[in-house]
């Protein structure tokens, strides 16, 4: 196609009447005061929002706008252009044409980035208009490293060779070594586990292979087979990082580092297990810019959410989050614990590890080693006069009747424990050996959740349940199951093929009535299910599920998986 006209963007915007004379004029002297472009400024300023920038420059220029999160980039074609080009010249390849490329811009009317971009792909092109927020989104997402990282891979394997290696060359210590493939490897890795939103890294050593897998939305993803013989490099540089003993490899070690990834604070913490083979490495992703969620952000039914918030604004008593490793238990809490950080409340945390960092409390992690263990720090923070006591976790009969006594004795408890689901969480603090009258008086509130995927909005689609998920569907619904109408995810480039991106809490709820507490202090368990049942009135995490499925947010398959769990 023909180069683009060069237009004035406040006179466009003036003449297709989205901005006055006075806007225009003050937008001007914004920019003329703070350097940035004039676009930028007006969408940072709220007087257009950029997508109707993207339309009016479309409909000036007779040429298409492109929804980027709804469009299906091919890898193949992306990387054409190169990604220093993409992101310099805010371009896009979308589909060959044949005669020409198509490609998305940000500014179609910006000459000098058309040529460059012509020039590059030596073909001629065909312009359509994005919306930049959505251009760099696609831009960080769709230009994956896992071929940079195999090939850092396979230098540091031919680096390695069989020759001698000086230790400090290994780990990138000897000064100007900061540029070693071991070193280099680790920092692609980390910045392709941020861009894909991976929670865990597991580097794995097997018999004929070093296997690096990235878990993404719950589920374990390969991104590389390589040389085994580089397992020993990576493990000991990331020994190093994290403060590990690097000559002890029979034992099991934990530890953590921080690094900075694109700007991005990144708190990692690690495990490394002796397997057959070498050392396994897991490491846990917690981004520190990510911030705590709000309570409000996560998802839960309406009755529940009023209820949590009137327990926890309680000036004593204890409310238990519970759902196995992995739920999202911790970032419940860590919302809870937002919403209640005034300065008028002194909140302590003991936790292992310290999760999320959260100015105004006092956190403390436990260090068994040093006999800093769970009920040592807990009874010292009771004579640090709190308001708020978070307990990582309920993990033995001690630790659960200290909290327990705070609760009954002036102090909000906030905790979590591992059981399937909401109503046998009471029993489960009995099993323990925690006294009948301590539960009844000090437990509140118990919120048992599970994380589900999400449908990739970019690729759902209509879906017709197969039998078995027609009749599970039947049990909840009746004969209504024919009513409502089901998605699924088709799989395509924003979700790496999976049909999901992200996930979303399901939740049930029970709170400790009149009637539970006199079941509870009877010797009876059957009677206090048969209560804990009725109260619940069928609010069960398998109905809070289905309901995500009605509205088009996960699948009959997710919703079936979150119930299995809690039948188990």
């Amino acid at each position: 196609m023909a180069r683009p006209e060069k237009v004035r963007l406040g006179d466009l915007l003036i003449q297709q009447g989205l901005l006055t004379e006075a806007q225009l004029k003050a937008a001007l002297e914004e920019q003329k005061r703070s350097g940035r472009k004039l676009g930028r400024v007006i969408v940072e300023s709220g007087l257009v929002t950029e997508d109707a920038i993207s339309k009016a420059l479309a409909r000036q220029l007779s040429i298409a706008y492109v929804e980027l999160k709804f469009f299906n980039t091919r890898p193949e074609l992306v990387e054409l252009l190169p990604e220093a080009q993409a992101r310099r010249f805010r371009a896009l390849v979308l589909e060959d044409k044949g005669k020409a490329l198509s490609i998305a811009m940000v500014d179609p009317t910006d000459l000098f980035a058309f040529d460059e971009v012509a020039r590059v792909l030596k073909r001629d092109i065909e312009v359509a208009v994005v919306t930049e927020s959505q251009l760099l989104a696609t831009i960080d997402r769709v230009y994956r490293r896992t071929q940079e990282i195999s090939g850092l891979a396979k230098e540091l394997t031919a680096e390695l060779g069989d020759m001698p290696v000086e230790f400090g060359d290994l780990l990138g210590l000897t000064p100007g070594q900061e540029d070693a493939p071991v070193v280099k490897l680790l920092q692609t890795v980390f910045e392709e586990a941020i861009k894909t939103r991976a929670s865990d890294i597991h580097i794995e050593p097997q018999e004929k292979s070093l296997r690096i897998r990235f878990r993404i939305d719950g589920v374990l993803l390969v991104q590389t087979e390589s040389d085994p013989k580089i397992s020993s490099a990576l493990v000991l540089r990331l020994k190093l990082m994290s403060g590990l003993d690097i000559s002890e490899k029979r034992l099991p070690q934990d530890g953590r580092f921080n690094i900075k990834v694109r700007n991005n604070a990144v708190d990692v913490r690690i495990s490394t297990m002796p397997t057959q083979f070498g050392e396994s490495v897991v490491m846990r992703l917690l981004a520190q810019s990510s911030g705590i969620l709000s309570l409000d952000r996560m998802n839960m039914p309406a009755h529940i959410l009023d209820r949590l918030r009137h327990a926890i604004h309680r000036p004593s008593g204890m409310v238990l989050v519970t759902g196995p490793t992995g739920s999202g238990k911790t970032t419940t809490l860590y919302a809870a614990l937002a919403e209640l950080n005034t300065p008028a409340k002194k909140i302590i945390t003991v936790e292992d590890p310290v999760e999320y960092r959260l100015p105004g409390i006092n956190q403390v992690q436990v260090h068994d080693k040093i006999d800093l263990s769970f009920d040592r720090v807990l009874r010292t923070a009771l004579r640090q006069d709190p308001d708020i006591v978070l307990v990582g976790e309920m993990r033995d009969q001690v630790t659960a009747e200290i909290g327990m006594r705070a609760a009954m004795t002036g102090h909000m408890v906030l905790s979590t424990l591992h059981t399937n689901d909401a109503l046998s969480t009471p029993i489960r603090l009995l099993d323990m050996g925690v006294p009948r009258y301590m539960v009844a008086l000090s437990l509140q509130l118990v919120l048992a959740q599970r994380l589900v995927r999400v449908i990739c909005e970019s690729c759902a689609e209509p879906y017709t349940p197969v039998p078995h998920e027609h009749e599970w569907l039947r049990y909840e619904l009746g004969d209504k199951v024919d009513a409502h109408a089901y998605k699924r995810g088709r799989g395509c480039s924003h979700c790496n093929g999976t049909g999901f991106q992200s996930r979303t809490g399901v939740y049930e709820m029970l709170e400790m009535s009149n009637a539970l507490i006199e079941a509870t202090n009877q010797d009876d368990p059957n009677l206090f299910m048969q209560v804990a049942r009725q109260q619940m009135a069928g609010n069960t995490l398998r109905r809070d599920a289905v309901r995500l499925v009605l509205e088009g947010r996960t699948t009959v398959e997710e919703a079936m998986w979150i119930s299995s769990q809690q039948d188990e």
